[in-house]
Order: structure tokens, then C-alpha cells, then sequence
């Protein structure tokens, strides 16, 4: 496949005969795609067609003339054959002998090249169906290529396949997706997200991998798309449970082995460096890597060959005619496995609302220099994403033009430019990048900075940077600060903080949209309808996004005719089964979050986040009373002890009322033969919690503790 043209494998898709190469293709070449349509033939074979058909018409008129029925049959026999521009006999002839009009009128009705495709028209009867069915801007049964494959057996219908996303459908992150097919299963990807600000002390929230662990005999490996967090960060929580072989790009795997040592796997899981273009056999599937553009390099779909059909997942994508490092993405592949039949497409749906096109990647390096230059004499601070290598690539090329050193802050931003200079993707001069303790050695105009902290992260270099906090960086009023990143949905008010308090230490930053200083790595509205008219699936499931996200991409598929009962918004845990002739979404599995604090991973449910809450809100109680287990007297206390509820010194008067409510229960039961102190601390609780209410409207968590001695 590495020789195919990509005027054939893109003939399928309307963009037209003319022969492009992958490097040369554009938007601009492309055209608009307003509904689906069948390509137009060509207006040569067209006009030969329509003269052929007329002079099939005049033969049978001329029934007693031989030759007259032979040239009709001639003209027919010629519908098919003739080459685009050739003339038929019969229009060769009608020249001067009064058919002027007719080639005229032949001429006239050509349509003119306008980079759309022209609507056919009817040129017999078994062209009529197709011509109502774009009339009515419906999807015809032909529009996408793909048609059920025929069983091995006779009478034998091939085996269903079935798709289970554990993650990343209504949110941001934790992408996980299970591929099932008889008793094969792999999965794509196996991510994390981020705690949101309800998950109080929560470090990482990773998929649920019940089913995974209860199925994992049938687990053939697991497949990744790229080596951002939200694909690659829980891989090392399943990988502890369940032993399975890893495949990935060169980078991707560079980063997986990073996480893997770090977890003290590395030796023990079998890894293996894949190529766009290679093929992998998962048990009765076949999975196949196709070359995308994405805010890393080595990103890639991937393409399931299931017995029953093809589903394409595009995973993260955007289409980059200029990137930063490696190659243009592959819309050849996508064109011919759409002109074969695709019977699933997955697509990415974080752009799904903005319209156009993603800018390039290399309209952020024309910032920097313009921005470099605006400096001058200052220290430069860039906070980033540490995974987004070609970045810190073009961060580098303007440090070395402008004659700067480059120094690297944050844990993860050392990692991660480590494995890319080890592997070969970030290419930066000897001695440009130097350590931060010797960041002192140069002027502040001789200094480039790369951090962590472009989401506002509380524990990141920036972070501490804007707080004082950071041992090696002193922010002031030297310093231009550039963060280099669109906050992530929900992180705003965390980013605002930081670039308040470093606007506050009198550094100049630039944030946001105030200049080009980012660029989203996911498709826009133009690049999704151009997937969806390559693949042209039978079926459509709208991916990674929240619900907003996954209702916009399913009506742009909407708006290119694929039918409503072929678009599925599914949701985390709900099996999409089909075999080609049928699809169902009605059956679930175990799915949901799991969340990490510290080393403890599932150990901090809904009951200990509701008591953070309420912690967090309203503060604590304690109410201690030592008691005489036989009596009942009591012999201690009570002591009461608040925190983050009233400051005791200022508020002895409803302490002491808080005293007087336990020791009022406690000779409520003095008297009973047996006493349930169970039931005595709940009493104290509600008799201490209405007092609270009534006085201050407030509910903090009021513990009661009563020790018999």
C-alpha cells in the first residue's frame, strides 16, 4: 500500500480527478461539502452518454434499416467504454447536418468545474432512484460503500462485534475503549482525568476495570493511540492487575516505559514499537495504524478489521498540512478504507462546536519570535504542556535565534523532553538546554525558561513561581511570562489565580487569546465533516467530549445524511453491538470512576467525598464524655473540641450550651438496667445538630464520643 495514488484512493469521495499529493493537498483544494452525495462523472462521459442514448432511441424508430440498428447498437455498446473526452460516433457525425443545436444545447448543459460535485442527471431509467433520493437530500442505501460480509460457512452469519467504552464519553479524559469479538478482546488506550473541584484531595480519577478483570483471560493487549495522560496515565493501575502486551508508536512507548519504570513494571510487561501502516493480529481482529496529526508526534488511529467489517477510531486528530515533526496525516488511508466500506467510525469531538479549521502548529512559532523580540532584555517564562513536544521545539528554535539559553522546570516537562531527545524528536544544540542551578551564571536576557502550570495545577512550577514559593525562580518585575495553553474546561479559575498573582509580582503576561501563542491539537467542524466524507460510514458514534461536544458532532453527521438510527451518543458502560445487518445499544457493564489519593486507589468513595464536603463547608465538632459503664455517671467531661466551626475562645456560651445537651441525654438514660450507648451518641448528635441549625444555620459533622470506663 505504501505505492497507492492519492487520486485513486480519494476518487470515492468527491474531491475530484485531478492528481494531488499528500503534501500538497489543502483545504482550499477541497471541496464543501454540503449533503452526501455520489461523485459525478466526468462532463465528457456524461455528454458521450446522453448522445449514446439518443442514438439507441433513433435506432429502434428505424426498425427496417439494418445499418440504421447497428449504429444504434454501436452507440450503446460505446456508453460505457469511451474514455473521458472522447466523442461518440453519433456526435461526430450530427456536426452541420442540422444536430448544431443539439451539441449546442449539449454544451450549454455542461456543468462548469466549480470543486463541488455536479448533481447527475437522469440518463435512464435506472438512474432515476438515485436522482430522487439527492433530490430529497436523503442518504441513499449506496452512499457509504460498506455492505455485510458474507459468513464463512454457508448459512453462517459472521460473529457481531462489540464495542464497550469505559471512558471518555461525557467528559474530559480517561479515554478507554474495548473491542470484543467472540472471545477476543483489546482495548484502545487506557487513560486518566483529572479531579474536578467536588473531589476534595483526590489526586487522579482512572477508569473502573471490573470488567476488565473479570473478563481478562480474552484480553489479547492493549492498543494506544498517543502518549498524552488522558490516554496513557491509569495504564500502570491495570497493568498491576492484569498482565497484558502494550502496543504504541516509538514515542508513545518511550513514554509508557517511562510510567512503567516508575511503577516498577518495566522487565516485567512486553512492549512493542509499531509504525503507521502496520498491521497487528488480536485474536479474531486485525488492527491496523493510520498516521494522524495531534499536539504530539507518533499520534495515530486505529482500524479494527473485525469478520464482520471495519470500524475506524480516529482517536485525537486534527489535519495539519505543516507540522512541526513527522508526517501529514494520512487522508489517503482514510479515502480507500472509506471507498471499501467502513462500518463504525469513532471520532474525536473535543472542536466539535468551534467551526473552520484548526490554525497550524507553526503560526505558534511566528508568535514566539515576534514575542521574543518584545523581551528583549528580559528572562522568558513559557509554561506549557509538558507532552507537547513540537512546543518546546519551536520554544527552542526562537531561543537559539535569538541567542538564549534554555532552562527546564517541572518533573514531568524533564521527563518528557529526556525520552524525546533520547528517541529523536526534539532536536535542540549541544549545550542550549542547561540545568536551573545555573541559571544564575547568565542575564536574565540570556534566559528561557520552560515550565509546568499552564492549567493553574496548585503544585506546579508556575504555580509556586506566582506564590514565592519556588525554591530556583524569583518572579518579578523582569520577567515575561508567556503561558502557552487554553485552560481545560473547568480549570479556569485556576489559571486566572495564577496570572493574578504573577500580574501582581509586576511580570508582564500573555495568556489566552491575546496573542497566538496556542493552537488547539483536535479537529474543527471542516476536518470532522472531511473525516466523515472519507470514511463515509454506515455507522457513526460520536467520542471523547462531554455531552455538548458529542450532540454537536452527531449533528454535523446529521447534516451530511447519515441517518439518525445510524448515530449513536452513547455513554460510559453501554455495549454497541453489531454484525453489519443490525445495531443495538440496550446492554451495560460495570464502568464508572475509581479515584487515587495518594497510594490508596479505590479507597475514597461518595461517603468519604460527602464528608470532605461537609468538612470543607461547615467544619467539626467533637463532644467527649467519659461515663461509668454500670451506673451511668459520669466522670469526665464533656470536652468539646471545634474545627472550622466557631473559634471557642469567642464562643464559650454556645460551648457550654453544647454541654448542657450531653450531659441532659446521658441522664435521660441513667436510669435504664441496660444502656445502648450507641444509641446515646446518636441522641447527643441530633440533640447537638438542631441547636446548631436553630442558632446559626449552620450543619457541621458533630461527632460524639462516649468512653465507659
Amino acid at each position: 500500500m505504501s505505492e497507492r495514488k492519492t487520486n485513486q484512493t480519494l476518487s470515492g469521495t468527491s474531491l475530484g480527478p485531478k492528481k494531488q499529493s499528500r503534501a500538497s493537498l489543502s483545504f482550499e483544494d477541497m471541496p464543501v461539502f454540503t449533503k452526501w452525495e455520489m461523485p459525478s462523472e466526468p462532463a465528457p462521459v456524461k455528454e458521450a452518454a446522453k448522445a449514446a442514448s439518443q442514438k439507441g432511441g433513433a435506432a429502434k424508430k428505424k426498425t427496417n434499416n439494418q445499418n440504421a440498428g447497428q449504429k444504434g447498437a454501436s452507440g450503446k455498446k460505446g456508453q460505457g467504454k469511451n474514455k473521458p473526452g472522447q466523442k461518440t460516433q453519433k456526435a461526430q457525425k450530427g456536426k452541420g447536418k442540422g444536430n448544431a443545436p443539439v451539441a449546442e444545447k449539449q454544451k450549454a448543459e455542461r456543468p462548469k468545474p466549480t470543486g463541488q460535485p455536479a448533481q447527475k442527471k437522469q440518463t435512464g431509467a435506472k438512474k432515476q432512484p438515485v436522482k430522487q433520493t439527492l433530490q430529497n437530500n436523503t442518504i441513499p442505501s449506496i452512499s457509504t460503500n460498506f455492505s455485510p460480509k458474507k459468513g464463512g460457512k454457508k448459512g453462517k452469519k459472521n460473529p457481531p462485534i462489540r464495542i464497550i467504552p469505559l471512558g471518555g464519553l461525557n467528559e474530559i479524559g480517561k479515554n478507554l475503549t474495548v473491542y470484543e469479538c467472540q472471545d477476543d478482546i483489546f482495548l484502545v488506550d487506557c487513560g486518566l482525568a483529572f479531579p474536578d473541584e467536588t473531589m476534595l484531595g483526590v489526586d487522579l480519577v482512572i477508569p473502573d476495570f471490573s470488567y476488565l478483570v473479570q473478563n481478562k483471560e480474552k484480553i489479547r493487549g492493549v492498543v494506544i493511540t498517543h502518549g498524552h495522560e488522558d490516554h496513557i496515565g491509569s495504564l500502570t493501575y491495570l497493568l498491576k492487575q492484569i498482565d497484558l502486551p502494550v502496543y504504541g508508536t516509538k514515542l508513545t512507548i518511550g513514554l509508557v516505559e517511562g510510567k512503567l519504570k516508575e511503577a516498577g513494571l518495566l522487565g516485567r510487561v512486553k512492549t512493542h514499537v509499531v509504525t503507521p501502516g502496520d498491521r497487528v493480529k488480536l485474536g479474531c481482529m486485525e488492527v491496523e495504524f493510520v498516521r494522524v496529526n495531534h499536539s504530539i508526534p507518533d499520534a495515530v488511529a486505529i482500524v479494527t478489521h473485525a469478520p464482520c467489517g471495519t470500524v475506524v477510531q480516529t482517536g485525537d486528530f486534527k489535519i495539519d498540512y505543516t507540522p512541526i515533526g513527522g508526517g501529514v496525516i494520512d487522508l489517503a488511508r482514510f479515502g480507500e478504507l472509506g471507498s471499501r466500506g467502513v462500518l463504525l467510525l469513532l471520532s474525536d469531538s473535543t472542536n466539535a462546536e468551534r467551526p473552520g479549521s484548526t490554525t497550524t502548529e507553526r503560526k505558534v512559532g511566528q508568535s514566539f519570535d515576534n514575542l521574543f523580540k518584545t523581551a528583549e532584555d528580559k528572562r522568558i517564562i513559557i509554561a506549557t504542556f509538558s507532552s507537547n513536544i513540537q512546543r518546546i521545539q519551536q520554544i527552542c528554535d526562537a531561543a537559539v535565534k535569538f541567542g538564549r539559553c534554555v532552562a527546564i522546570s517541572g518533573r514531568s516537562m524533564e521527563n518528557v523532553t529526556g525520552i524525546a531527545r533520547e528517541l529523536g524528536y526534539l532536536h535542540v544544540p549541544e549545550g542550549l538546554i542547561v540545568p536551573m542551578e545555573e541559571l544564575s551564571r547568565f542575564r536574565p536576557s540570556e534566559t528561557v525558561i520552560i515550565t509546568t502550570g499552564s492549567q493553574g495545577e496548585p503544585m506546579s512550577a508556575l504555580s509556586r513561581m506566582s506564590m514565592g514559593s519556588h525554591r530556583q525562580v524569583t518572579v518579578g518585575k523582569g520577567d515575561f511570562i508567556i503561558i502557552s495553553a487554553t485552560p481545560i474546561p473547568g480549570n479556569e479559575k485556576l489559571v486566572s489565580r495564577v496570572v493574578n498573582e504573577l500580574l501582581r509580582s509586576g511580570a508582564d503576561v500573555i495568556y489566552e487569546s491575546m496573542y497566538d501563542v496556542h493552537v488547539s491539537g483536535h479537529a474543527c467542524q471542516e476536518e470532522l465533516k472531511l473525516m466523515m466524507e472519507l470514511v463515509r460510514p454506515k455507522y457513526f458514534m460520536p467520542v471523547h467530549g462531554e455531552f455538548k461536544h458529542l450532540k454537536r458532532h452527531a449533528d454535523l453527521a446529521r447534516s451530511l445524511g447519515i441517518p439518525d438510527e445510524n448515530i449513536i451518543i452513547s455513554e460510559i458502560g453501554r455495549v454497541l453491538e453489531t454484525d453489519g445487518t443490525y445495531l443495538k445499544n440496550e446492554q451495560t457493564v460495570p464502568a464508572g470512576r475509581v479515584l487515587v489519593d495518594g497510594l490508596g486507589v479505590g479507597d475514597v468513595g461518595s461517603v468519604v467525598l460527602r464528608d470532605r464536603k461537609l468538612l470543607s463547608e461547615d467544619g467539626l465538632v467533637i463532644i467527649v464524655v467519659t461515663v461509668d459503664s454500670l451506673t451511668g455517671e459520669v466522670l469526665s467531661g464533656p470536652d468539646v473540641v471545634s474545627r472550622g466551626f466557631v473559634y471557642m475562645r469567642e464562643s464559650e456560651e454556645v460551648v457550654e450550651e453544647f454541654r448542657n445537651l450531653t450531659l441532659k441525654v446521658l441522664d435521660s438514660v441513667k436510669d435504664r438496667r441496660h444502656k445502648d450507648w450507641n444509641d446515646v451518641k446518636v441522641r447527643i448528635k441530633e440533640a447537638v445538630s438542631s441547636c446548631v441549625y436553630r442558632r446559626m444555620k449552620r450543619s457541621p459533622m458533630i461527632l460524639p464520643i462516649v468512653m465507659e470506663v
